[in-house]
């Protein structure tokens, strides 16, 4: 009878343990990477030693290496700059960095093979992320917490606007690019109208603290809480909810048809995935060692990550 009951409770735990995955495949970009994206079947990535680095997932190597200048340090030294932020449109790709100077960042275009700086350390500006709205415009992130959209053609800014006191942490744009979630360390998120800057839609409730990532699909948002909280938002009601975890949470990605939602749930980095709707995992994605800066869904059920360290990984669900 007690072996009987061992082996019954032992049969629960097993059907009820969330499934656990290991990589199904790692890339060494040799080199820290900071931001990445995925476009038209390669992975574009931003990294500490100066260059952004695109890999074609389908021929299986680096097809694009783009070099920037180095910069000068505290110490007067030359260094290769971090680069922070990037993204890509048709063959198109941006990039943020350092330049060395006082915070301030530089901006880069790169286009048919040649790069050109359309933002430098002149212009005093702070900006933490960038991305492209179409092959002419570029959204940017300020630490101030402000969006700015950036006319490539007429080198020039449409408009910056100021969305909050507190200091920026991360926006996500939808897939339409028309609309953009905005997080800040106030756990207050703002949806923006990207052609205007205004604000169409304020979220809150959910987090009390810092926000570090957020992703927006299918009219969802999904926030990374320094409370603790992985906070998940329909975007038309504003009605939210969150899941608890024991640990910060650093990163989020959802989905493409946002039924899917990962968080890093753990000191030790785990991803944990779960069914949006009723909040219930799906399975923990092991593997990364350092703290995420990307979680991102290729389909429902491929999974890449980045994180401050040089291996990205990808797992299969």
């Amino acid at each position: 009878m007690m072996k009987y009951l061992i082996s019954l409770l032992l049969s629960i735990v097993f059907v009820y343990a969330t499934p656990v995955l290991s990589p199904a495949w790692q890339l060494d970009v040799n080199a820290s990477v900071k931001d990445m994206v995925l476009h038209n079947g390669t992975l574009v990535m931003g990294t500490d030693n100066g260059t952004l680095k695109v890999y074609d997932l389908k021929e299986k190597k680096f097809t694009k290496t783009i070099t920037l200048p180095k910069v000068k340090d505290f110490m007067g030294d030359l260094m290769p700059p971090k680069v922070f932020s990037v993204d890509a449109i048709e063959s198109k790709y941006v990039l943020l960095s350092d330049s060395g100077e006082g915070g301030y960042v530089n901006v880069w275009l790169n286009e048919a093979e040649k790069t050109t700086q359309i933002i430098s350390s002149k212009d005093k500006k702070v900006i933490v992320k960038v991305r492209f709205i179409d092959a002419t415009h570029v959204l940017f992130g300020y630490l101030s917490n402000e969006v700015g959209l950036y006319d490539l053609e007429n080198h020039k800014e449409l408009y910056t606007v100021q969305l909050s006191e507190s200091k920026f942490s991360d926006f996500a744009l939808n897939e339409t690019k028309k609309q953009v979630v905005f997080a800040c360390e106030s756990g207050v998120l703002n949806v923006v109208d990207v052609l205007t800057g205004k604000v169409i839609k304020v979220l809150q409730g959910q987090n009390l603290d810092n926000v570090h990532m957020v992703d927006f699909k299918k009219d969802i948002v999904s926030a990374a809480g320094q409370d603790r909280r992985a906070a998940l938002y329909e975007v038309n009601t504003g009605k939210g909810t969150y899941i608890s975890s024991d640990f910060f949470i650093y990163a989020t990605g959802l989905s493409p048809s946002a039924k899917k939602v990962a968080f890093t749930m753990d000191e030790e980095n785990t991803i944990t995935v779960y069914n949006r709707n009723d909040k219930s995992k799906i399975v923990e994605l092991k593997g990364q060692h350092s703290t995420l800066n990307s979680i991102i869904f290729e389909d429902e059920d491929t999974v890449f990550a980045s994180a401050n360290n040089s291996v990205v990984m990808m797992w299969k669900l």
